[in-house]
């Protein structure tokens, strides 16, 4: 895995980093090894895990076929407008 650091500007770059690493799923895979897991346990957690994502395919194919409503858009909070500038004279 590679992050580009430009300008010496590290914090952005492990920012960058952790995002990568969380959407390659490193820091789950991390968390399950820190323990054994009985090969009993683990197959019906991939069959879950199998069955979840299935289920959330199908959920998203019925939705863009127009057979389930789509969730409602979240509205995002209204900003205040910004103070007014004070000269001084």
């Amino acid at each position: 895995m590679h992050v580009l650091v430009r300008d010496n500007n590290i914090d952005q770059a492990l920012r960058v980093l952790k995002k990568k690493m969380q959407r390659e799923g490193v820091f789950r895979e991390m968390k399950q090894r820190r323990a054994y897991e009985k090969p009993s346990e683990r197959k019906t957690r991939e069959r879950s895990e199998a069955i979840r994502r299935a289920r959330k395919l199908a959920r998203k194919q019925a939705i863009r076929e127009g057979l389930l409503p789509a969730p409602p858009k979240k509205k995002l909070p209204e900003r205040k407008p910004p103070l007014p500038q004070v000269t001084a004279t």
